[in-house]
């Protein structure tokens, strides 16, 4: 076989080509990969919205995309509507993202159908390693900064005790703790501006059970 001429024009022949099948494999590979990925952070999300709601039983019945202004700049928000096993609303799930100290910090926070907080989940973020970690546990109902049970019908947005608030930050992260908190309540507005009528159902009726108790 007669061997190949070393010129400028073979040369750019064989690095064209290689380029056009590595091309094409990783194409290929990226086809055969992207259901699997995209069943996995289906099956991620479906978890995370049961334990955010506190339900091992529920049914989403929208995932509305809502996109906010909030201070100048654009907000992308997803709220996954939850109905219980009785098929009663029972609150939303909000995937919210804001700016953290490292990068972006997404988390997924469910709201009972009166505006409480039942839990929470950090989906990303890009904080220095062991924050991220230890977001995830903080502001748990056994955690330091605890914010689980928090009703945000009363205007008040969750804040670090050291801008006059009343929730502990993360040790040495006060600016980890700004952000969680501020995709909290970034959270909460997207959740009341979507399902006003269903808040002010829901508070209300919170509130004639509270009075016929008394």
């Amino acid at each position: 076989m007669k061997k190949l001429e070393s010129s400028i024009t073979n040369m750019v022949v064989v690095l064209v080509a290689v380029a056009v099948i590595t091309g094409s494999l990783l194409a290929w590979v990226n086809q055969v990969t992207a259901g699997p990925i995209k069943q996995q952070d289906e099956l991620a999300l479906a978890n995370g919205i049961k334990s955010v709601m506190c339900l091992d039983k529920l049914e989403v019945t929208a995932n509305d995309e809502l996109t906010q202004n909030i201070g100048g700049k654009d907000y992308q928000f997803v709220i996954h509507k939850v109905n219980n096993d009785k098929g009663e609303f029972a609150g939303a799930a909000v995937e919210s993202t804001t700016m953290g100290f490292g990068g972006e910090l997404k988390v997924l926070v469910g709201f009972d159908a009166a505006g409480k907080i039942l839990g929470y989940a950090v989906l990303q973020h890009a904080e220095t390693p062991g924050l991220g970690a230890k977001a995830d546990k903080w502001f748990q109902k056994d955690g330091k900064g605890n914010i689980i049970g928090r009703d945000m019908t009363d205007g008040k947005p969750l804040t670090v005790n050291k801008d006059g608030g009343d929730v502990d930050a993360i040790t040495a992260s006060t600016i980890t703790t700004r952000a969680f908190l501020l995709a909290v309540n970034h959270a909460y507005a997207a959740y009341a501006k979507q399902d006003a009528d269903a808040l002010s159902g829901a508070t209300k009726k919170a509130q004639d059970g509270q009075a016929e108790d008394e």
